[in-house]
């Protein structure tokens, strides 16, 4: 697609050096530059353009961007500025923005950005939920991983994964991924790394879901601070319409930030016994001081047989606390479809299993939206 393009930047430096950028770039016409906001609000109309990159290192007022996007109703406006800023980049995407880049860029940076802003912009709603179990085993990384398929699959939207089961998150294996970059590295860089460069730092599944996976190695979990993590799904939120976040069992600095952090949180148990039923109750008894609890806490229990109705109405008097979703015993078809590269959704899309999980993500697409309030 050949874009037209208006460059709006305040330093005659580095207006020049990325007009070059984009003057050799073989499909984005530069159709105007300015130096002045007036300039471009005004001569600028005549260019028509698509996609508007507008510097706000100097201060661009909110008032200022909607000049913008009254005058320019129909072009994707991307901020630029030197570092990525998310209290202030938010501001601007509620003003009307679309995207923000980091200045001074390359043609592959400005080309991504403009690919991703101009079809999906940033304003879009995003739902984040946090995946957290009382004890290991429960089958919360089986449930997310098709979970992200079958939402995908509802919407045509981008799902993302956070694997921030820091020690022993198991995205990677089930996914089968060799990723080039880790949780640990995103870390590392945060500070200099816009949307879409973090974009590049998440693993494709396939076309719309991708996993941001976890350590490489068990001693590497003191590389993640709890702060550079609640950064991490922040700017996450901007790049994906789900964002799913795997965290380590028990209550821990992760899966509290991770659940603060989130619109909901799913409390995920496996039946082996009654001893699931206890620790789900003393789980929902701590998260009870969460803001709006009734609405954001849900709970899924797996491996239940028989998986019916009735039995989820049987763990909601259990637990005295409503149940969103009961997954089936289906080990042999989660076994089979990971022995063979696929998703049990895949392998037998027919199954209960496949049933229940399109079910829940059914659920979800009706949740209300906005309850973060980070």
């Amino acid at each position: 697609m050949q874009y037209r393009l208006m460059l709006v930047e305040h330093d005659q430096q580095m207006l020049e050096q990325m007009a070059g950028v984009i003057s050799s770039a073989p499909d984005i016409e530069l159709v105007g530059r300015y130096i002045k906001n007036s300039d471009a609000l005004g001569q600028g109309r005549f260019c028509n353009p698509d996609v508007i990159l507008l510097d706000i290192d100097e201060g661009t007022t909110d008032n200022v961007l909607g000049h913008y996007t009254t005058t320019f109703p129909h072009a994707a406006i991307i901020c630029m500025g030197k570092r990525w800023d998310t209290e202030l980049t938010t501001g601007f995407i509620q003003a009307g923005a679309n995207g923000y880049i980091i200045k001074p860029f390359n043609y592959t940076t400005l080309k991504e950005t403009i690919d991703c802003y101009s079809h999906s912009s940033m304003e879009k709603v995003s739902t984040a939920i946090s995946f957290f179990s009382p004890k290991g085993k429960s089958g919360k990384t089986t449930l997310i991983a098709n979970l992200a398929i079958a939402l995908s699959r509802h919407t045509g939207e981008r799902v993302g994964i956070i694997d921030a089961d820091l020690q022993f998150g198991d995205m990677t294996v089930f996914f089968d991924l060799a990723p080039k970059s880790t949780i640990v590295e995103v870390v590392r860089d945060c500070e200099y790394l816009s949307p879409v460069m973090l974009q590049s730092c998440f693993t494709a599944v396939d076309d719309l879901v991708y996993v941001l996976c976890g350590t490489k190695s068990p001693s590497f979990i003191d590389k993640v601070d709890i702060p550079s993590l609640e950064e991490i799904i922040k700017r996450s939120r901007s790049m994906f319409r789900y964002l799913l976040i795997d965290v380590p069992p028990g209550f821990n600095p992760t899966s509290i930030a991770a659940s603060e952090m989130s619109d909901f949180t799913y409390l995920v148990s496996m039946l082996n016994g009654g001893y699931e039923v206890q620790h789900l109750k003393r789980a929902l008894n701590i998260f009870q001081s969460c803001p709006d609890f009734n609405e954001r806490i849900k709970t899924v229990f797996t491996r239940v047989e028989p998986c019916t109705e009735e039995s989820a109405q049987r763990m909601s008097q259990a637990i005295q606390y409503p149940v969103e979703a009961v997954i089936p015993n289906a080990y042999m078809v989660v076994s089979k479809a990971a022995d063979n590269g696929h998703m049990a959704l895949d392998l037998e899309p027919d199954s209960l299993l496949a049933t229940s999980i399109n079910a829940l993500a059914n659920k979800i697409l009706q949740y209300p939206q906005n309850l973060w309030r980070g």
